[in-house]
């Protein structure tokens, strides 16, 4: 009504212009939706997933090359996603694009799974995962934890229901707030390390099943930059901005993944990585000592704040879709601006 009224005063053309056809407005840009890839990626999964990759692969080599061949699936994923997405640059994402290919049975499916089961699953165990690194500054029970995880998912909701920029803009800091432990601890493992575990790039231990099991485990390390789609109906330019952030981003963190590895198998002995809980903050105690530990655990904490900031950005807008799509029960609270 208020809009309706604005509009008949002739004041309303500027906000018009920065609204799409679902009532949100287009107020992120290129740099907000290609931090949000990056952010969304790049949670936990680098930090905790080297061990087990090259512990699986049977050699380091291998194991780099199986972050390399998880990033080229991931991109291969990204340029197809990118090109519907250009083709039909929606709020709602994935949902939108089985909608549009598929049907609405469909889409249906996946929004119920994703609004119920994905969304909910991933916020929660990051939001545990956040309050977990916080026992690494101050001494809480498991008790204290999940009211912790309960507090920040809180936090997190709150800001971004003040405003959709002003989300995105946690994003953008939280994101270059990420990068720089990681920065740290490749320019210093690179330069400093005295492992250079490289090799071999296969031994007797290698075989293809687990390779293939050292692949699978750096997917669920980039799993997340789809989400970036559920905001399409508040770019500014999503036709040209949606590919170009998924392909940019997608290729940052792929790089990002790589010298991470590259400088952890500098700083650790390849077995002695294997067997390692925390391997990015093992390899900074050991170039820093305790004190590196604890920036890495502040590292991760900023890290995982992020990804959980951009799973509810993003994550929020599928059952929107749905309640403008009329797929959901109570669709017009849901649907709602």
């Amino acid at each position: 009504m208020e809009r309706n009224n604005k509009s008949s005063a002739g004041i309303n053309s500027s906000e018009q212009k920065v609204e799409g056809e679902d009532g949100l407005r287009r107020e992120l840009g290129l740099m907000d939706a290609m931090l949000m890839v990056i952010g969304m990626v790049i949670g936990s999964g680098i930090f905790f997933r080297p061990a087990s990759v090259l512990k699986n692969a049977g050699a380091p080599g291998l194991g780099v090359l199986a972050w390399v061949a998880g990033g080229i699936i991931t991109m291969a994923a990204g340029l197809t996603v990118a090109e519907v997405a250009a083709a039909i640059p929606k709020t709602g994402g994935l949902f939108i694009y089985l909608k549009k290919l598929y049907g609405e049975k469909w889409a249906f499916l996946l929004g119920w799974v994703q609004t119920f089961i994905y969304v909910p699953g991933s916020v929660a165990g990051l939001a545990i995962y956040f309050s977990n690194q916080a026992t690494a500054f101050i001494d809480i029970t498991k008790a204290q934890q999940i009211m912790l995880a309960i507090g920040m998912i809180v936090l997190v909701c709150i800001a971004n229901v003040l405003s959709t920029k002003f989300g995105g803009k946690l994003q953008v800091v939280f994101t270059i707030a990420k990068l720089i432990p990681i920065i740290v601890i490749v320019i210093f493992g690179l330069l400093n390390g005295t492992a250079h575990s490289f090799a071999p790039i296969s031994s007797s231990a290698s075989n293809a099943a687990g390779f293939g099991a050292a692949m699978l485990g750096t997917l669920w390390a980039y799993d997340g930059w789809i989400g970036v789609g559920n905001i399409a109906g508040e770019l500014k330019n999503p036709g040209r901005d949606l590919p170009k952030s998924i392909i940019i981003g997608l290729l940052i963190t792929i790089v990002v993944y790589v010298l991470v590895n590259l400088a952890v198998l500098n700083i650790l002995p390849a077995d002695q990585l294997a067997l390692s809980q925390k391997p990015v903050s093992d390899a900074a105690v050991k170039l820093f000592g305790n004190g590196g530990g604890a920036f890495i655990s502040a590292g991760i904490m900023i890290s995982i704040f992020g990804t959980l900031n951009g799973y509810l950005l993003s994550g929020s807008r599928i059952p929107f879709a749905m309640g403008q799509s009329k797929l959901i029960p109570f669709h017009g609270f849901f649907g709602k601006v």
